[in-house]
């Protein structure tokens, strides 16, 4: 029977199997035993890893003599004391095993941010620099406990541990966190519905923060943006610890659940079945139902006339939309791979319907993971939805010869060959394959995706000598459905050249950009080229070092900053001058502004947020160097770098660059920088949704437009505030926001949201592409240097034809107001 759970719990995509055997009344080791070596004859659970869970060594060292592969034991701790801990650490290593490592010591089990952090860094160093234990292989358990409770001192207990998910992950390399999401919501056991939105909540904020596996049934996740939504606040805010009843109206509203309510949700499960087919088809993909598909999928043929037309319609579009959740982190793994088995049954009843001649494939594409890499996961999901999506696919598994990659692709007549790599020493296989297709003459398009390398790699990859690219393309998919998109892209004879064209053409631009920087910096010229800038002016002492958080900007502070030229031309599309537009401002705008104000308030619609904070810093050629905060506070002198942002320099004009404003690391002085996030939240989002629900569509276009200048004017209020706080004139120093001119990378937000804490404490997310949500928000770094202003890199005209393909930047008084 519990053989059946394993193969029902791999089957709904679970990556590793948590076995644990301990109970007063069975005999731990010869359970452990026995059914380890069931599993081992099963060959489709024995595919995943296996974790060894027990509190008793015993038991452990009883499972790893009989894993046929790399186990996981769970869990060894400094519970016992360092000794017992080292004798662990090296019998795991004997066994060749990765350990589960909990935050507890002889004190007792880490509760707060500060005990999690101090243990798991104390097991760390003692792992690592005694013991010799891989750090690839150390799986940090920070301890996921319960929410809920009633009692005050366990509302941050979730917080923590997202935040020291975080610290593992910037300052323990290669280390891994884990944890037990079940325990979570203990509080609330027997009622699942709110245990299952409280599990899918909490993972979608904690995998932001870094955590890389977590203990849960797999076959029990609920899809993050499917949570109801009045539901999905309740428990945000009983696990970011919003508001101080965020309990009591949770066990207020599980209550509801369990009784009537539960009847009304059960009821209301099945009026998705009371959509068109197309929106059933959607439903049952994004929620990985498969028990209507063929029912749906039909009734869809005999309405389209068609079967290709079913495939590449509702259900391709059901899984762009599975496909943008997973990006946005709002689906997870395992409910993808449920949604990819509700797509190959939907394809395998119409594939029934297919005539010959149609012979339907979009493509044929040749994936393999490189030479000498023997990681899978990634390429086998790439493998599943490109499958389920009319490719056909020839999957030549791991470590795969450059050769033997070509020569399958010449003989199925491959559309495209896509690679694979986890490591960083196998990704050079990448441009050896495409500079091999080069040599030889062979035109497939390579798609390259894996941990190991980045969009630039991508681009660098496509150079085969020199200036001269691979005609044909290398495009960096960041994960399985940009694999998709670029497929679909290629394949259509409309697109693909202006598609491939333009991926060639910010290649040429970005590898032009930093091979000339790289050039100057390795000569001293990039470095030294404004050397003199920073040490002009004093360095302002701010009043703290760290983070805070507003959690209630006050709103008409902030729209005595709305920029009404912006909000009447940009955002409510006013035209012309003179009289007439004087004319619609006064008849039209501002009587709209005033009720929307009003309404605002009255409301709540728009509620500004901020989160902010001061790092000491220093520079570095053309990079800031971000150094802990509390860690120079306690001392004022000591220097332990957190994070590092490297910006672009002018090839001509003036050779700026962002980081000669700040004092270098030569100079021996500790600079400041200050950064911040603004949002007007969740709820002017959901406002304007409602708007456009209703058919008031003039109405939502003006509440979306003052919402858009909503934000921009609390970034305005925020970065007086700052001035204020560093003591420096409210004209001087300049708020410089990514995306544009001087810091054009979005890519930076992915640091800036591990220093500041935006997710955990606003709700702020990140999108795929590193676009911030709510839409509604902007983030920036201050400069408070009196020289600093706002200067175009890409795009100046003095890097050549390399200029044009980059997104130009806004001229300084544009990007002024853009910042």
């Amino acid at each position: 029977e519990a053989v059946s759970v394993a193969r029902q719990q791999v089957e709904n995509g679970a990556n590793v199997l948590d076995i644990c055997m301990d109970e007063g009344m069975i005999d731990g080791v010869a359970a452990m035993t026995r059914f380890l070596q069931l599993l081992g004859s099963e060959p489709e659970v024995a595919k995943v890893p296996f974790m060894v869970d027990s509190s008793k060594w015993e038991v452990i060292e009883a499972g790893l003599k009989c894993l046929q592969g790399k186990g996981i034991v769970n869990s060894i701790s400094l519970k016992e004391g360092e000794e017992k801990f080292r004798q662990n650490a090296a019998a795991v290593m004997k066994y060749g095993a990765a350990a589960v490592v909990m935050a507890f010591d002889e004190q007792g089990q880490a509760a707060t941010f500060e005990d999690r952090t101090r243990i798991c860094e104390r097991a760390y160093r003692i792992l690592v620099d005694e013991v010799g234990f891989p750090a690839e292989d150390i799986i940090f358990d920070p301890n996921i406990l319960t929410v809920a409770t009633g009692m005050e001192e366990h509302n941050n207990y979730a917080v923590d541990f997202i935040n020291a998910t975080r610290w593992i992950k910037a300052n323990l390399p290669h280390a891994k966190v884990s944890g037990g999401v079940s325990n979570i919501s203990f509080s609330f056991r027997g009622n699942n519905k709110v245990r299952e939105a409280m599990h899918s909540a909490f993972l979608y904020h904690a995998i932001a923060a870094g955590m890389d596996m977590g203990i849960v049934n797999a076959g029990m996740l609920e899809v993050y943006e499917e949570i109801e939504p009045e539901l999905k606040v309740l428990v945000e805010d009983v696990l970011l610890n919003r508001r101080p009843d965020a309990t009591e109206r949770l066990v207020e509203h599980g209550e509801l659940l369990k009784g009537a309510g539960a009847v009304v949700s059960e009821k209301k499960a099945e009026e998705w079945r009371n959509g068109t087919v197309e929106e059933r088809l959607s439903h049952a993909l994004v929620k990985g139902i498969d028990t209507y598909i063929e029912i749906d999928a039909e009734e869809a043929r005999i309405k389209l006339g068609r079967p290709l037309l079913v495939i590449e319609g509702p259900l391709m579009d059901g899984m762009s939309v599975v496909g943008d959740l997973f990006g946005a982190g709002k689906m997870f793994l395992p409910q993808v791979v449920k949604s990819a088995r509700v797509m190959k049954k939907a394809v395998a009843h119409l594939e029934k319907f297919l005539e010959r001649k149609e012979g339907y494939t979009k493509g044929k594409v040749v994936l393999a993971t490189v030479y000498g890499d023997v990681h899978d996961i990634g390429k086998s999901l790439v493998n599943t939805i490109l499958a389920n999506n009319g490719y056909t696919v020839y999957d030549l598994g791991k470590q795969v010869p450059v050769n033997t990659i070509i020569e399958k692709a010449q003989e199925v007549g491959a559309d495209a060959i896509g690679l694979s790599a986890l490591l960083v020493s196998t990704s050079k296989q990448m441009p050896l394959c495409v500079q091999e297709l080069d040599r030889r003459g062979l035109t497939y398009p390579v798609l390259i995706g894996g941990a190991a390398i980045n969009r630039r790699f991508g681009r660098r990859t496509l150079f085969v000598e020199g200036e001269r690219a691979y005609e044909p393309g290398v495009f960096y998919c960041k994960d399985a459905f940009e694999g998709l998109a670029t497929m679909d892209a290629l394949m259509d004879g409309e697109q693909r050249g202006a598609f491939a064209a333009k991926s060639l053409s910010e290649a040429r631009h970005d590898v032009f950009l930093h091979t000339t920087v790289g050039k100057d910096v390795e000569a001293g010229t990039a470095s030294n080229a404004r050397s003199d800038v920073a040490s002009k002016n004093a360095i302002p002492r701010p009043p703290f070092f760290g983070t805070r958080v507003l959690r209630q900007v006050p709103l008409d502070e902030v729209l005595k900053h709305l920029d009404l030229d912006e909000l009447y031309r940009l955002q409510w599309g006013g035209r012309g001058s003179g009289a007439a537009f004087e004319r619609t401002v006064r008849e039209e705008f501002e009587p709209t502004l005033e009720r929307l104000k009003a309404g605002a308030a009255r409301e709540g619609w728009i509620v500004p947020q901020a989160v902010y904070g001061f790092f000491p810093v220093q520079s570095e050629g053309n990079a800031v160097i971000v150094y802990d905060p509390a860690a120079y506070e306690s001392d004022g002198e000591s220097l332990r770098p957190i994070a590092r942002f490297t910006f672009p320099r002018q090839v001509g004009r003036e050779r700026l660059c962002l980081a000669d404003y700040f004092r270098s690391v030569d100079s021996g002085d500790v600079d400041v920088i200050a950064f911040q996030i603004v949002t007007v939240g969740e709820a002017a989002t959901r406002h304007v949704d409602a708007l456009q629900a209703a058919g008031e569509y003039t109405e939502a276009y003006y509440a979306h437009g003052l919402a858009v200048e909503a934000a921009e004017g609390a970034a305005e209020w925020m970065h007086q505030r700052i001035r204020r706080e560093m003591g420096i004139p409210p004209s001087q120093g300049k708020r410089y926001s990514w995306g544009y001119g001087a810091c054009p990378d979005l890519d930076d937000h992915a640091t800036l949201f591990g220093l500041l804490p935006a997710a955990e404490a606003l709700g702020m997310q990140l999108t795929s592409a590193f676009q911030i949500i709510p839409e509604q928000s902007t983030a920036a770094l201050i400069v408070h240097h009196p020289e600093a202003k706002y200067y175009a890199v890409r795009g100046d005209g003095t890097a050549g034809t390399a200029g044009t393909a980059g997104a130009v930047a806004p001229a300084p008084a544009a990007a002024d107001a853009a910042a």
